[in-house]
């Protein structure tokens, strides 16, 4: 359902649905703010690590829209998910290496 652009168009669904960000917003008490990213696109506007996914998740829900294809496209989008690499890109390459056993050492 993803348009050549690489957008959804989740607006026109919920439309089409007759289903208002407002009372998306009561049921989930998820800001209008955090719904209105989600639609566009933009979700540098939300406010990261998991509540990414679980307002997603639950706004998939809300429209009744396909949870893992909206994931999908956030996880592309974001370049984030399962298999994008570490969370905090600010490890060190080398941590694991750092905590091998001591017998090494030992002769």
């Amino acid at each position: 359902m993803a348009h050549e652009t690489g957008m959804l168009n989740l607006a026109a669904i919920r439309g089409n649905r007759r289903i208002t960000l407002d009372q998306i917003s009561q049921a989930t008490k998820i800001s209008r703010r955090s719904l209105e990213a989600i639609e566009s696109g933009d979700f540098k506007k939300l406010p990261g690590g998991v509540y990414n996914t679980n307002y997603i998740r639950q706004y998939a829900k809300a429209i009744d829209y396909d949870e893992d294809e909206l994931l999908a496209f956030y996880y592309a989008k974001t370049k984030t998910g399962p298999g994008a690499g570490p969370s905090d890109p600010t490890l060190p390459a080398d941590l694991f290496d750092r905590f091998r056993p001591a017998s090494h050492w030992v002769r």
